[in-house]
């Protein structure tokens, strides 16, 4: 298929927006997606190996029950990820747009095989020292996974066509949902496999032979195993080429844009009829000036918002699962195991929840995106996250009583649900799609980072303002706060501000990104800015 060289600018460019499914696009979502999958992967099992390290570095002889993490070293070891991942967004989000997505692409998946390998490989006896080389590597490994937030977003999207753009971006970080679900896998079995060669009585009958030597290297081996997916698919980002709409709008080279679509669109595109491209670059301007604002500006803060009030509560939803847990049955106290045996059951637990809950959600999303889009998505899930959240807070008392257990876990799986098939998904889509090319990476880290500021509220925050108002009920270590159920009326509020600062995002759904951005427009109005376009 050969394009006229009388064709109209934009004409290139919708031939990528046009273009059929074909099996690169695939192969994108799989290279893409496995640092969300190692992302998932590394956060999730965090969670399930703290029990272990705190019975390991924290027992003390003689106490009635095993040594758990302190306060600060449990938010440290979970917090520093979270830092270090919104360092990541911001900095390979700027970097992406000054050097082009590619250029970085693998340095951020080598990132994350590096620092997931070291996490294991912690050294030293003392607590101190085993801390503080976790949490030293677990912040640079939080970096690349922040990285590849804004470029695995932006280049799934610029190789998309305009009718499956939101599909093949949402299957991308569906791949979320496949590492928790893998890493709960893995912990199971090293965990079977561990209990079958080190058998171990519960803490309370022997506290010293509950925790074999043996179990030190458990956490480790399921901190390392993350790595392998990722480095499978590092030598395919490496020969990933730069995306045409980078090449085409941001270097403005014609001949390598041209090049390049005809590798990925399997079409001939000559560099005469790519020249075409240059005609749409209008006026330049960068993110902090007034045209930016004029006509990005109140998406950017909709980006942004939305995700930070998002992570608060969905970061937040950790708080539950003691009530959960402990609830049903599913985790006994901690002294009536072994330390294998305390790995297994939080491991089966959560992955349960996943399987259930959080990871439906994903895929429910992938299905339907393109066909009721992202606006209504965001809007149900926000809407059914307060409706949840103000259903487990009113009855509170009722749900926590023996008997009633059942009801507690379905609305906590429903809002996991929607969270996921709502703004959980489609607060990391729309910021590939509504910015320039030559600012969507820098636009996409900034709205993610949001999120994670909000991720350190919810996580955080939360973990103290959630605990009893009595201080004889508080977990050890940490002050009275207002309690589980008022906090969770402090959430629905935060989904409800979340609901009503979706009107300030556009819905990209059928629309080209150059539509979408202005970056198609020739003096014309711009229909996304609502205001006249400089020729």
């Amino acid at each position: 298929m050969t394009m006229s060289s009388q064709q109209q600018p934009h004409d290139v460019l919708s031939t990528l927006d046009a273009a059929k499914t074909q099996l690169y696009h695939f192969t994108t979502i799989i290279i893409a997606g496995m640092g969300f999958f190692t992302d998932a992967y590394d956060l999730f099992c965090i969670s399930l190996v703290t029990k272990l390290i705190g019975r390991l570095y924290y027992t003390i002889p003689g106490s009635s029950s095993p040594g758990t993490l302190p306060p600060n070293v449990a938010a440290a070891v979970s917090g520093v990820a979270i830092v270090g991942t919104l360092t990541g967004q911001l900095f390979f989000g700027w970097l992406g747009d000054k050097m082009g997505r590619k250029k970085v692409y693998g340095l951020t998946l080598m990132m994350m095989v590096m620092f997931s390998v070291a996490s294991g490989l912690s050294f030293g006896h003392s607590p101190r020292l085993v801390m503080g080389t976790l949490c030293f590597c677990r912040f640079w490994l939080g970096f690349g996974i922040g990285g590849d937030y804004p470029l695995s977003a932006t280049i799934m999207s610029e190789y998309s066509n305009k009718k499956t753009r939101g599909s093949f971006i949402a299957a991308v970080f569906a791949m979320q949902g496949i590492g928790i679900l893998f890493a709960g896998f893995v912990t199971i079995i090293i965990a079977l496999i561990f209990k079958h060669f080190f058998p171990a009585p519960p803490y309370k009958d022997d506290p010293a032979a509950s925790l074999p030597s043996e179990a030190d290297y458990v956490w480790r081996i399921i901190l390392m195993f993350g790595a392998i997916p990722a480095m499978l698919t590092y030598y395919w980002r490496l020969k990933m080429p730069e995306t045409p709409r980078y090449t085409a709008l941001v270097v403005q080279n014609a001949a390598q844009a041209a090049q390049d679509m005809s590798k990925v669109l399997q079409v001939e595109i000559t560099t005469e009829q790519a020249t075409v491209i240059g005609s749409r670059v209008h006026k330049q301007f960068g993110l902090f000036s007034a045209e930016f604002v004029r006509r990005h500006g109140k998406h950017l803060l909709g980006t942004t918002t939305t995700w930070l009030l998002l992570d608060i509560a969905f970061y937040s939803q950790n708080l539950f699962q003691k009530d959960i847990f402990s609830a049903i049955g599913w985790i006994p106290k901690a002294s009536t195991m072994s330390a294998l045996d305390e790995l297994f059951k939080i491991a089966r637990a959560q992955t349960l929840i996943a399987l259930c809950g959080t990871v439906p959600g994903y895929w429910v999303t992938v299905a339907l995106i393109d066909k009721i889009g992202r606006w209504w998505i965001q809007i149900i899930g926000f809407l059914m996250m307060t409706v949840f959240m103000l259903a487990l807070a009113f009855p509170y008392d009722h749900w926590t009583t023996p008997g009633n257990q059942i009801g507690f876990v379905i609305m906590y799986g429903l809002t996991f649900f929607f969270a996921n098939f709502g703004p959980n998904s489609t607060t990391f889509i729309v910021p590939a799609e509504i910015f320039p090319a030559r600012l969507r990476s820098t636009c996409h880290g900034i709205s993610a980072a949001a999120g994670k500021v909000g991720a350190i509220i919810g996580s955080f925050g939360f973990l103290y303002l959630a605990q009893n108002e009595d201080p004889k009920k508080t977990d050890h270590g940490y002050p009275p706060g207002i309690g589980v159920r008022n906090s969770l009326f402090v959430l629905a509020v935060c989904n409800s501000l979340g609901l009503l600062m979706t009107f300030f995002v556009p819905e990209p759904k059928g629309k080209s990104l150059e539509e979408l951005s202005g970056e198609n427009q020739s003096g014309e109005a711009c229909t996304h800015c609502n205001q006249a376009l400089p020729v």
